[in-house]
């Protein structure tokens, strides 16, 4: 079991910069005046100042989070196999492929060993780069042997550094996002410490490096605030088509780093549907985002191989459906209130469809099921039907995939950026909804005089494309909390724009008939600076406490079995048990696994269902037969696994098994009435006993407090 332990001692605001508060944005399409001027000196040193601000806050939360991975694990001073356990589950999984990579005779070697790896999986060839979003380890490795940099960096501080660098530009991205939305740089020196402040929701690299959100999220971040760009008004056709670029190259990076891309971008992809189904967002530039995920997703699954999970992806089902729905329906945007509304819904009707058809047409054709856990997963979450399926249920169970905690809007809530958040989320919701109806109904249409053009509500579309996509991000984050750092972060974005926006103080100070231009410039540069030097008087003496408190790496257990394994057994031993610790043994010590983490296959979760029968109620022979036919030649007991305690029953994994095998569970408590008493003991105790039937079979060749090891017998 690993610890962390306490170590041991001994070894100027810029009003020129301001989006024009006068601006009337009901339709993308409307011919607006600006009264932004470039090119003033005031506004060169505002943004170069503004710049310097983002660039730091940048270079100083990587910073903050590499010291804080250093002081809590003592990495300088711990042993490479140290170091490598460090890498929990997935994680080490993903970091095996660079370190296989780096030690390989030759570039073209190690990429033949992607290609053709059989040590991933025993008894099977398969190609890593297909299965999995590892072309970062691949580009790394490949920088790290042509860089002279091996000489005073090791291989895996190389890594490491890479990734806290992203965090650099996460956080500038986060930035600029919040700057362009608001027209003030406070709101981006804002968003960027509510980032830091709030960082046990915001981010959690320190601790999972290798994890694929990490190398994704900073190009997902680069992308919204290209798409921010993008939707502004009167953008020269240069800046568009540059734009557009940094659009495809950021979406294009970030569908290549996690095997998640597509369901994130079909929820981007929702966002934009919404916005343009209501007139608020320009036609064209939406046809080009879309065009673009597609494109961008269609670029990986060359590079990883034309893999089937991408083919079949709901995104490029939906997009299609999409940009064929607007070819069938056409003249979608105009008429009555009641017959656009009609033609909206009966379009809406026309994509859902053409998006289940289009997909049942490719995955039936293709035979594709690589990501049919995740519908079962989803079916049962939501309620659709309670499930016996075992893949379904280990992820039902898991804390990360279950209901956001309610204590995370405490924490949000302590920084104030739950409280402006929820704030600035209802005032902008409202006009959002105001402007949706002025633009079905057609009064956008209408340029009033007097006080009716005072009470139109506006809503620009880089403002509305936020909007949305911190409302359906933020209903995935309380559904899954593992996704909620990809609402925390770009709550930090809208909560800092609203707190500096126009959009927001002057409908307020309206309402309250205190509106005057220098009372609301006053209000918008004045609340980001009280509320930067509120969060940073609270919680300076908390970050400084963090970063003074040294600890050290502490896995005694999992380091002597690792030793063990390389010292014992020989380097084409097979090696079966649980895949978050067959993880750590094929990177500490390169041996062959029969199962592993990355669950995105279907072969491979009913090989690790077959694995997992030594948890399970089976005879010594079953379990004998099962591993054998994986070519096993040592299997790893976990006591923590056999004797769980940290899940209820109903949720440990020995549950699990006896459900899905129609056995009774252990312990006090109810069962499904055709539940069964299994005819055999658990294999995982019975076998420690060392009876005659379990010893012809399995022989005990290692053990500690935490693990067992037994040698499988070679029968003829």
């Amino acid at each position: 079991m690993t610890t962390v332990r306490q170590r041991r001692v001994g070894k100027g605001t810029e009003a020129a910069e301001d989006q024009p508060s006068e601006e009337k944005n009901v339709k993308p399409d409307g011919r607006i005046l600006s009264d932004h001027t470039g090119g003033k000196p005031w506004n060169i040193v505002s943004t170069t100042v503004g710049g310097i601000v983002a660039i730091s806050l940048g270079i100083l939360t990587s910073v903050y989070v590499a010291t804080l991975h250093e002081n809590d694990l003592w990495f300088s001073n711990i042993k490479e196999v140290e170091r490598e356990i460090s890498f929990r589950t997935e994680c080490g999984l993903y970091y095996s492929y660079y370190k296989q990579m780096i030690q390989a005779a030759s570039i073209q070697q190690g990429l033949h060993g992607l290609v053709y790896d059989n040590k991933t999986e025993s008894v099977r060839t398969i190609n890593i780069l297909e299965r999995m979003n590892v072309y970062q380890e691949v580009f790394l490795s490949i920088l790290y042997r042509i860089l002279p940099i091996q000489q005073y960096l090791e291989p895996v501080y190389f890594y490491i550094y890479t990734l806290f660098g992203l965090q650099a530009v996460y956080v500038i991205a986060l930035y600029v996002t919040s700057w362009l939305l608001s027209g003030t740089w406070l709101s981006g020196l804002l968003a960027a410490c509510w980032y830091i402040t709030n960082r046990v929701d915001t981010t959690r690299v320190e601790f999972t490096i290798p994890l694929r959100e990490n190398w994704a999220l900073p190009f997902f971040a680069v992308q919204i605030a290209a798409i921010t760009y993008l939707l502004r008004n009167h953008l020269q056709p240069a800046q568009e088509r540059l734009t557009l670029m940094v659009v495809f190259i950021a979406t294009f990076l970030f569908s290549l780093t996690w095997q998640f891309n597509q369901f994130m971008l079909l929820i981007q992809a929702l966002a934009l549907f919404i916005l343009d189904c209501f007139d608020m967002l320009p036609t064209a530039k939406v046809t080009w985002l879309y065009i673009i995920q597609i494109s961008g997703l269609l670029l990986v699954c060359v590079l990883q191989f034309f893999n089937s999970m991408i083919l079949g992806s709901l995104l490029i089902s939906f997009n299609a459906s999409v940009l064929i729905a607007r070819t069938i329906q056409k003249n979608l945007k105009r008429g009555s209130f009641l017959n656009r509304l009609v033609k909206l819904i009966l379009h809406v009707l026309l994509v859902l469809c053409l998006t289940l058809l289009i997909n049942k047409f490719v995955k039936k054709n293709l035979n594709l099921e690589s990501d049919e856990h995740i519908f079962k997963f989803l079916k049962a979450k939501f309620g659709f039907g309670a499930t016996r399926d075992f893949d379904a249920n280990l992820y039902l169970c898991e804390e990360a995939f279950g209901l956001l905690p309610l204590n995370t809007f405490s924490r949000l809530s302590d920084t104030l950026l739950f409280y402006i958040y929820v704030f600035v989320l209802f005032l902008m919701t409202v006009a959002a909804v105001i402007v949706a109806f002025q633009n079905l109904s057609g009064s956008s249409q209408v340029h009033s005089m007097g006080k009716m053009e005072e009470c139109m509500i506006t809503l620009k579309p880089d403002a509305a494309y936020n909007l949305i996509h911190t409302v359906l991000f933020g209903f995935l984050a309380l559904s899954t909390m593992r996704m909620k750092y990809l609402w925390t972060s770009h709550m930090c974005v809208f909560a800092s724009f609203g707190l500096c926006s126009a959009e927001v103080w002057k409908p307020v100070l309206k309402c309250i008939h205190l509106y005057t231009s220098q009372r609301m410039h006053v209000i918008k540069y004045s609340m980001p600076v009280i509320t930067v030097l509120y969060v940073s008087y609270k919680f300076w003496p908390g970050i400084m406490d963090e970063l003074s408190e040294l600890r050290e790496f502490y896995d005694p257990d999992t380091v002597e079995l690792m030793n063990w394994i390389k010292s014992n057994t020989p380097n084409t031993a097979v090696f079966a048990g649980s895949m978050q610790l067959l993880a750590g043994v094929k990177l500490c010590t390169g041996r062959t696994l029969t199962n592993h983490p990355h669950y995105e296959d279907k072969n491979l979760r009913e090989r690790t269902k077959q694995i997992y029968q030594i948890y399970a109620k089976r005879s010594p022979e079953d379990v004998y037969r099962i591993l054998q036919s994986f070519g096993t030649d040592y299997v790893i007991l976990e006591d923590s696994i056999c004797y769980e305690r940290r899940h209820s029953r109903g949720c440990r994994l020995r549950d699990l098994l006896d459900v899905a095998n129609g056995h009774i569970m252990d312990g006090l408590g109810e069962n499904e009435p055709d539940l069964k008493p299994s005819l055999y003991p658990r294999f995982c105790e019975e076998v420690k006993k060392n009876l005659p039937s379990y010893t012809i079979h399995f022989t005990r060749v290692f053990q500690n407090k935490t693990f067992h090891v037994y040698k499988l017998a070679k029968h003829k």
